[in-house]
């Protein structure tokens, strides 16, 4: 394996050398000197992904809305709802959302989260920490955690000891009293042996005082290279207008080889999470192999011996190929080892789907300020 000395390449260093190019790990780094920090820019033969600066925090806009963040993992929502970054060379532009309080219990997610958003997050278990939130914010997120409920999991539902962790979301709610929630859980939600769990959750929800919809989104319609569906459970305050669904994008489904294909010729390379599993084969997803002009297999958390394979290459996909199916920007860096990297990655919201459900939710928050005006 090509490790990449990140000393040398500037990468991450505060002392790197003005425009200084180097080659290494298969990829051009020119090193600027931005604002105290170095700033890595890359470009492949063919590139598709757009660099920004390594924890890059957007600026902040007039009339922002503020955020509350709940099992905020790496960070995959949070940079939806910030926007300002683009992939597959479209742009995503900035939302007039900031977080302004966001928690995660995993301390390597942590690192990630504060390295690449720019914001603090708090480290620890979020009943311990919950007294520390806001009194009032304007919205709520998270992706309240879903082992219990996944297809993959245990399926023992809503008591599950890490499902029953969305009542500390309702507690969260409750105390910041937004104007719009949204909460992300797996399609396994949804199931037949699960319909009571669905209907208690949004019967909770509703309990607080809102209007409450749930969706199930399939993230290859919305420019995410992966067949990974999602649901999407969205309330809104009596003084808030209904949410309206995000439209799916007028394009055409990106494929796995359209996502990844500049990488084939790239080294393994720790320092930009170009990294893959070794591991034996195993039945079912472990045996999957990628095909080129399809979106890719969901994107697992758990996914050592079960992360698929590559659809021209004798290898599983690396962690960067993974994070470009899950839609982040090839910026953004994982501080972790394999296996952690493979648990922030499969856990994360797509960016990009994030971003459709925040611009929505931005419209939604935007047409009642109108409607106050007019009213007034």
């Amino acid at each position: 394996m090509l490790l990449c000395d990140t000393a040398t390449l500037g990468v991450f260093h505060r002392e790197a050398p003005v425009l200084q190019t180097i080659h290494s790990c298969g990829w051009q780094q020119a090193c600027v000197e931005e604002n105290g920090m170095a700033t890595a820019l890359r470009s492949l033969a063919h590139p598709i992904q757009s660099v920004l600066p390594l924890g890059f925090a957007p600026e902040s806009l007039e009339n922002e809305y503020t955020v509350v963040s709940m099992f905020s993992g790496c960070g995959g929502m949070d940079l939806g709802f910030s926007g300002g970054f683009k992939v597959f060379g479209r742009s995503y532009k900035r939302l007039p959302f900031r977080v302004v309080w966001a928690n995660e219990l995993n301390p390597a997610a942590c690192r990630t989260y504060r390295r690449n958003l720019g914001t603090e997050i708090i480290c620890d278990d979020v009943w311990k920490v919950i007294d520390t939130m806001p009194s009032r914010a304007d919205v709520v997120i998270g992706g309240f955690p879903c082992q219990d409920v996944s297809v993959n999991g245990k399926r023992v539902g809503i008591n599950g000891k890490r499902t029953g962790l969305y009542r500390a979301m309702l507690e969260g709610i409750k105390r910041t009293q937004p104007k719009v929630f949204v909460a992300e859980n797996v399609k396994g939600l949804l199931m037949k042996h699960h319909h009571r769990l669905i209907h208690q959750v949004v019967e909770d929800f509703e309990a607080l005082g809102y209007t409450v919809t749930y969706q199930l989104y399939l993230a290859s319609q919305y420019g995410v290279p992966q067949t990974r569906e999602r649901v999407f459970i969205v309330g809104t305050s009596p003084d808030c207008r209904p949410f309206v669904s995000p439209p799916r994008p007028k394009q055409k489904v990106l494929t796995a080889k359209q996502a990844i294909s500049d990488l084939e010729k790239v080294e393994e390379c720790e320092a930009i999470n170009h990294v893959w599993s070794r591991a034996n084969r195993s039945p079912e997803q472990g045996d999957r192999r990628l095909k080129a002009d399809r979106p890719a297999y969901t994107i697992r958390a758990e996914c050592h011996g079960n992360i698929q394979y590559h659809y021209r290459l004798p290898r599983r996909i690396s962690m960067r190929e993974a994070a470009r199916f899950q839609s982040f920007p090839d910026r953004f860096i994982f501080d972790a080892k394999l296996r952690e990297t493979e648990r922030q990655v499969g856990n994360a919201v797509p960016p990009v789907l994030a971003w459709h459900v925040a611009k929505a939710v931005s419209e939604c928050l935007e047409a009642d300020e109108v409607e106050q005006v007019i009213s007034a």
